[in-house]
Formats: C-alpha cells, sequence, structure tokens
C-alpha cells in the first residue's frame, strides 16, 4: 500500500501540490499518494488527526493553517521556531509530530536558479506577515550587505527586524521609509492577489536588479508588470513553490526530485 500525503488549506482546490507531489514520486521511484484536503477553518488538529488515523505520514500546510502547524506540532526544526510556522508536518518516531518550514530554502533556491543577486546585496523585502517570517532567516543567511522589511503598518515591520537583527544588517519600516535603490526586491504581500501595488517609489531599482513576487499565476502579477516597466528582471514564485515542494519531499523520503524539470512542465501547461 502506498504512503499518503497531503496539502492542507482553505481553499485548496487550485494547489499544485499533487502534481508536483506525483511527479516527484514518479521521478524517484517512491510508492505514495499525494491529495488536497480542504480542512474547516475551526478545525485544522482535527483534519490532520483523522489524516493520520486513516494512515497519513506527512503533509504540506498552507494558508491559513501554517501557525496552527506550528503550535500542533510535537517537535519543531529551528527554522521552524526561528519563522513561527509550520509548512511541512510529518508523523515519526513515537507516532510524533515533526514541524517544519520548507518556505524560506525554497525561496532561495529558486532565486539562485535565476542568479539572483543576494551576498553583499541590499534586499527589499515588502509585507511583514507569516509568508515574509518564513523566509527571513535563510535570506540573511546568504550575507546581504542589508536588508529592509517595509510594510504598510511600520510598527509591524520594525518589530519583525528587530527579531531577526541578531543575523545581520536588518531594518524596517513603512513604504513612505523606503529610499534608495536595491538589487533584489521581493514582494511578500498579499497585495498582488487583488491586483494592487503597494506605495513605491520609482527610482527603487539598481542595475541588473530582480524583482521577485512569492506569488504566481497565469500572467505577471501587478507588481512583476511595474517593475518590468522600470528596467527589472522579473520572477514570479513558481518555482519557489516547486523547491519548496521538493524540500518537504526531501524531508518525508530522503530522496531529492529534479526540480527544473517540474518547474518547465508547469510553466508549459499554465
Amino acid at each position: 500500500m502506498s504512503d499518503r500525503y497531503c496539502v492542507f488549506g482553505h481553499p485548496v482546490g487550485h494547489s499544485k501540490s499533487p502534481r508536483i507531489h506525483t511527479v516527484f514520486a514518479e521521478q524517484t521511484g517512491e510508492s505514495l499518494r499525494y491529495e488536497a484536503i480542504e480542512a474547516p477553518l475551526d478545525d485544522f488538529a482535527g483534519a490532520w488527526r483523522a489524516f493520520v488515523a486513516e494512515g497519513g505520514r506527512g503533509a504540506n500546510v498552507t494558508v491559513p493553517f501554517k501557525e496552527q502547524a506550528y503550535r500542533l506540532a510535537d517537535v519543531l526544526s529551528p527554522r521552524a521556531q526561528r519563522a513561527g510556522a509550520v509548512n511541512t508536518l510529518m508523523v515519526g518516531k513515537h507516532e510524533r509530530v515533526y514541524g517544519d518550514t520548507t518556505d524560506g530554502v525554497g525561496l532561495v533556491r529558486d532565486l539562485q536558479a535565476h542568479a539572483a543577486p543576494l551576498e553583499g546585496a541590499r534586499i527589499l523585502v515588502l509585507g511583514a506577515g507569516g509568508a515574509v517570517r518564513g523566509i527571513l532567516e535563510p535570506l540573511l543567511a546568504a550575507n546581504p550587505a542589508a536588508l529592509m522589511i517595509a510594510n504598510r503598518t511600520a510598527a509591524k515591520a520594525e518589530r519583525l527586524a528587530s527579531d531577526f537583527a541578531d543575523l545581520g544588517e536588518t531594518t524596517g519600516g513603512g513604504f513612505d521609509a523606503v529610499v534608495g535603490t536595491f538589487d533584489l526586491v521581493i514582494n511578500g504581500t498579499s497585495a498582488s492577489l487583488g491586483g494592487e501595488l503597494p506605495p513605491l517609489p520609482d527610482e527603487l531599482f539598481a542595475d541588473g536588479a530582480l524583482a521577485y513576487d512569492m506569488m504566481y499565476g497565469a500572467e505577471p502579477t501587478v507588481f512583476l508588470r511595474w517593475a518590468a516597466k522600470r528596467g527589472a528582471r522579473t520572477v514570479d514564485g513558481l518555482g519557489m513553490l516547486v523547491e519548496q515542494a521538493a524540500e518537504s519531499f526531501f524531508l518525508w523520503r530522503n530522496k531529492r526530485p529534479d526540480t527544473a524539470a517540474v518547474r518547465e512542465m508547469l510553466r508549459r501547461s499554465r
């Protein structure tokens, strides 16, 4: 019998994760079944327990359940502890639940695949929610010259910057505090989902800068369209989705799939 895995979300019907992990399993010769489960907003823990009772061995967790998954885990990885959120669960020894987050490493690997400036770079991250919190540690581990967090609510960005200041030169503030040019600008806000753009200065991108939106869709987001008009290279978050999935797959099965082939497959099918 194949091992069972899933992705929990609400909504989750649009998720590409079942397709991604099915291809990963075919690549690596692993026997598993992966499905999408829409958990009730008020009972994520119950949905997880029911899944495990039916033989589930691990899960990806997407919005809005990442903080609930963090609280549910018996054992947390150091990076999950730092992020305060979990996107990967698995059942370990003695049925203890292990929680990890693969979003940050997924982002950095995708950035590296696109030759993004990281070491010694000036990085601007837009947004201060859970999605951003999960990517800061691996970004700072790449040794940028400076990292600024900008958010509509300045105090939230300032607190988040303070939480990670021990890892590198980190500042936070409102969008009106953004000055100068940056080598890498990452949009971690949900504004793209509503077709909105954070209020940003036109002179934002240094020569050769990359604009990265953690969101993705059939067409470039409004942020990426805006950035392209101002001379930046642009990349959406589809590769991050694949790379974080590959890291989860490795945690579960101890095998690394070919992410480049899967990224290309998904882009062709859009």
